[in-house]
């Protein structure tokens, strides 16, 4: 195959008949308070910074956490909501004052149904250094043509006009670096979100060892990576989250309460 033939991937190569599931149905509060919970657990957390902010289809208000709480202590009773506008109408305490972040983008991209934020170490470190992580794994296709780096980033994001202008620079990526700041992971729902969140870390990890060699890595082909791009999303997603919900519930039931 040359670099440039695509090869096909996804399901529309292949399906599983059945998987695991979860094994309980669960609220959408429940959902994020896994999904803080996971993140956490893998390191992806900055203790309390960040947030995660989730519109469901046909809705214009949206989940987020409380501003205070850590993301490894967070309970679907702490979840809050709040409307397009950024004002709390559901929930025991305020949210960030960053929150203009979510309401901006979510406003410009009607695609991103979920959108995480935080400063996980080596994304971090790649963003310290003003570039996006060379892609040198093939769970790097996951991010194939679909990141963006802002090389200006001036800190808090706490107005909505600086929120847009944010949100109409990155365009349509799913996958935003700020310059010496962290990550912005986005995806049409929960599990997509999550595993993009939970898959950049590792790929800028790599990307920082191999640097660390001081050697060429070898280069994907980028057929290849078209169609690993798609198993990775349309078959790893949905699976990788029922298994980190199964193990955050078994960790502790109470994040469920």
């Amino acid at each position: 195959m040359s670099n440039h033939e695509v090869r096909q991937g996804g399901l529309g190569v292949w399906a599983p008949s059945k998987v695991p599931r979860i094994g309980v149905d669960l609220t959408d509060e429940q959902k994020m308070a896994i999904a803080f919970r996971h993140l956490a657990d893998i390191g992806f957390a900055e203790n309390m910074a960040g947030h995660i902010t989730w519109q469901p289809e046909g809705r214009s208000d949206m989940y987020v956490n409380p501003w205070g709480l850590w993301w490894a202590e967070l309970t679907a009773s702490d979840i809050c909501v709040v409307d397009q506008n950024a004002h709390v109408v559901s929930g025991r305490w305020d949210v960030t004052p960053a929150i203009h972040i979510h309401t901006e983008i979510h406003r410009h991209r009607p695609d991103a149904r979920v959108v995480i934020h935080n400063h996980p170490y080596y994304v971090s470190l790649i963003a310290a250094l003003g570039v996006l992580p060379e892609l040198v794994h093939q769970t790097g296709a996951l991010f194939l043509d679909d990141m963006y780096l802002v090389e200006k980033y001036d800190g808090e994001v706490d107005t909505p006009w600086r929120a847009a202008e944010l949100a109409e620079q990155i365009g349509p990526a799913n996958l935003v670096v700020l310059a010496n700041h962290g990550v912005i992971a986005m995806g049409h729902d929960v599990a997509s979100a999550v595993y993009r969140a939970v898959s950049i870390d590792r790929v800028c990890r790599l990307a920082y060892d191999v640097m660390l060699t001081g050697r060429t890595p070898s280069q994907m082909n980028r057929g290849d990576m078209v169609g690993m791009q798609a198993s990775l999303i349309e078959r790893a997603a949905d699976v990788y989250w029922a298994g980190a919900a199964r193990m955050t519930i078994k960790a502790d039931p109470t994040v469920l309460h």
